[in-house]
């Protein structure tokens, strides 16, 4: 008698059903979904309330088109009187020694023209001789240089302060640094001042000790 057939079986697996494996929370009752996905797939990079690191090249270029306005820029407003002070010191001798210098030559020209007809009748130099206008004119030209040397300087350092300053911003000085300055025993005889000195909250960890 033969015997019963029994149904041929498929031996392949079945194939797992693929699944979504981004897990997406469902928001609460109530909520703006839209504000909600937004939320999701947001780039956590990007935080738009953050603020932009101070930047010494900013400050050094408003510095430069502006005098102070670099120190507008790192918020150390008291300077900016400062600054324009001393640039505008330097400009009020370069127009003051200019004026002179042109005085001075003038007559010198006058007096050494060789012409009869022209004559020096400024009040400032006709009492000068023509050895005198000549010493004079050259003095007065150095000052002149003088000016806008110190002019430059004074500009300089308007930029380089603002360009310090604002890396100086950027340099944070951790509250875990502290020194301590007391007296103590040193080999429990002598009397000395040591010096505590602590680095990442841990006091006490660097200890010298100095003289008597």
């Amino acid at each position: 008698m033969a015997a019963p057939l029994h149904a041929q079986q498929d031996t392949l697996r079945p194939v797992a059903k693929t699944m979504d494996t981004l897990i997406r929370p469902i928001p609460a009752p109530g909520t703006d979904t839209v504000k909600a996905n937004k939320a999701i797939f947001t780039d956590s990079a990007y935080i738009p309330d953050s603020k932009l690191p101070h930047s010494p090249r900013k400050a050094a270029l408003y510095s430069a088109v502006v005098p102070g306005l670099g120190q507008a820029y790192n918020k150390e407003y008291w300077k900016i009187p400062i600054a324009y002070a001393a640039i505008g010191t330097c400009v009020y001798f370069f127009v003051d020694n200019m004026k002179t210098y042109k005085l001075y030559r003038d007559a010198y020209r006058l007096r050494v023209d060789g012409n009869p007809d022209t004559n020096d009748t400024s009040p400032d130099t006709k009492p000068y001789d023509t050895e005198s206008l000549k010493v004079g004119r050259d003095q007065f030209r150095q000052y002149v240089d003088y000016s806008v040397l110190f002019f430059i300087l004074a500009y300089g350092v308007n930029i380089i302060d603002a360009t310090v300053f604002a890396h100086l911003r950027n340099f944070d000085m951790s509250d875990d640094l502290s020194m301590r300055v007391s007296p103590t025993l040193i080999n429990n005889r002598t009397l000395g001042i040591g010096i505590n000195i602590s680095f990442g909250g841990k006091k006490g960890k660097n200890r010298y000790f100095a003289g008597r």
